[in-house]
């Protein structure tokens, strides 16, 4: 199973069609990755169907990172019941 990371990379790649390769965790989805608001909520619907959980919207928005995901969504997993590497 791929972790976490390598599974939020994957979702960022697809809908910001980017490399996953040049993906990393200091990364802001809007600076660093050219993600606007749209394709920031796209992202967080994206994520919750990657790893079938709910999020809080606006929680989920004010992430800002790549590896600040990671850990939201890590937590949320957990809360949840959802088995995430």
């Amino acid at each position: 199973m791929a972790t976490v990371e390598e599974r939020i990379k994957k979702v960022t790649a697809r809908v910001l069609r980017l490399d996953p390769k040049d993906i990393r965790p200091e990364h802001s989805f809007t600076e660093d990755l050219g993600a606007e608001s749209v394709q920031s909520i796209e992202l967080v619907a994206m994520f919750e169907e990657e790893f079938g959980i709910e999020m809080d919207e606006d929680a989920a928005l004010s992430v800002t990172t790549v590896g600040g995901a990671v850990d939201f969504i890590a937590n949320v997993c957990k809360e949840q019941g959802v088995d995430v590497e």
